[in-house]
């Protein structure tokens, strides 16, 4: 036997656990041979005790490596110079990236053949290697992250009545059938990695932040605590028509809900970055990666057309009862418009859909602002002022200027200090 160490072929002397790491970097480039009981300079040594070793082998490879690597593999006893060489054959795998179960579908559990050593692949390399193997549906690729728990997502099934047993978790496509995560499984996960970031600004551009926040976990988790978040800023306006009286949102809530799940359930997960919510004095933005379907239009859309980019999510929102039928969103947001001025918006960019729903009462909002500017222009000079200071600068009365500024305080726009004669005001 004259072998030397190169791309494909790799010497031991002995067996050493490590091994793993050898036969995972062979699996994962472009195969080749490990024998052991040879030293580095080609010189035999043999492997006492060579049964045993084999068995070794054959045990680490069955329960340390995922996927499955033992039918790419094959060990055989050769004898040479009357000394016992174990050789190790390893194909080029068909289920790659191959990892050590315990380090999971990290650097430090994936291994590459890199000239005469196996080195970590990086998580570039691992994602490329997931996709060649699984194909292009992110969902149905197995998730870098398996250390995964679902409380949030039991929670959720459990109040809609829907079994989260194993066998649903592979029918859902949250399990592959090698029993390893999915993507589809991280998404659902408390160990999401994708997010949504929430910001309310002030006035109707991005200079001046109220507030802001991201929201991370399940998508679960994240589909409540967006709509809870919108829902707290989503003002009420009371109309009276005779005695009757009637309460309208500044956001239709259908509208907010519908825009949420098409956000959630359509995006595309391949993007790394965040689901944008923009909440300004005149209008609710939702902005999420990945834009239409290819071939399909917002023309289409408007129609009802549909196309899941994430099947199987979608099919789990369905199950879930969180939507009715594909294709509805869209047609349910321009409903909840139906006969008003303003009319929500659908933009499509290469890479990002954006969903706009006007403030139903923006243009109150306006014509207060206007009414109430002077008096906030007041405290660009002062910090408080007194209800002389509003009656001088409007050329009012008095009664009039009281009633400004009680409404100005039940809006919320100003602070009162004080009472009587020492009555100031502050800006909120």
């Amino acid at each position: 036997m004259n072998i030397i160490e190169s791309e494909t072929v790799e010497l031991k002397e002995i067996y050493t656990p490590d091994l793993k790491k050898e036969i995972i970097a062979f699996a994962n480039t472009s195969g080749g041979s490990i024998y052991i009981g040879v030293r580095d300079d080609s010189k035999i040594i043999g492997v006492d005790n060579p049964d045993f070793v084999m068995q070794q082998i054959s045990n680490s490879l069955r329960d340390s490596i995922r996927p499955d690597i033992l039918m790419f593999t094959n060990i055989d006893l050769l004898t040479e110079e009357d000394k016992k060489v174990i050789r190790i054959t390893i194909n080029q795998g068909i289920k790659k990236p191959y990892y050590l179960k315990e380090k999971g579908l990290r650097p430090t559990g994936v291994y590459v053949r890199n000239g005469t050593t196996s080195a970590p692949a990086s998580e570039d390399a691992i994602r490329m290697m997931i996709k060649i193997s699984d194909g292009e549906s992110f969902e149905t690729n197995r998730s870098l992250v398996q250390e995964l728990t679902f409380v949030s997502a039991q929670e959720e099934m459990k109040i809609r009545d829907t079994e989260f047993t194993a066998i649903q978790m592979k029918n859902l496509g949250i399990i592959s059938s090698d029993e390893i995560f999915t993507n589809m499984g991280l998404l659902i996960s408390d160990q999401c990695t994708h997010s949504i970031k929430f910001a309310v600004f002030q006035g109707t551009d991005k200079l001046i932040f109220k507030d802001r926040k991201e929201l991370t976990g399940s998508i679960f988790n994240q589909l409540t605590q967006a709509y809870k978040t919108i829902d707290f800023y989503n003002g009420t306006k009371a109309t009276f028509h005779d005695l009757l009286r009637t309460d309208d949102r500044d956001y239709p809530e259908e509208a907010v809900r519908e825009s949420l799940l098409n956000a959630i359930i359509h995006r595309d997960y391949a993007f790394s970055g965040s689901t944008y919510i923009n909440l300004y004095s005149d209008r609710l933005e939702i902005i999420s990666l990945g834009g239409l379907v290819s071939g399909l239009s917002i023309e289409a859309v408007m129609m009802g057309a549909s196309q899941p980019r994430n099947e199987k999510l979608a099919n789990l929102f369905y199950r879930m009862k969180l939507i009715e039928a594909y294709g509805t969103g869209i047609s349910k947001i321009i409903s909840s418009y139906k006969g008003l001025y303003k009319q929500p918006r659908f933009e499509n960019a290469e890479g990002a859909f954006r969903v706009v729903l006007p403030n139903i009462h923006a243009q109150t909002i306006y014509v207060e602002s206007v009414k109430y500017e002077p008096i906030l222009n007041l405290f660009e000079k002062r910090k408080e002022i007194v209800r002389g200071d509003v009656e001088k600068s409007l050329n009012i009365g008095t009664t009039y200027a009281i009633n400004l500024l009680r409404e100005m305080l039940d809006k919320d726009l100003i602070v009162k200090k004080g009472s009587g004669k020492n009555t100031k005001y502050t800006a909120k």
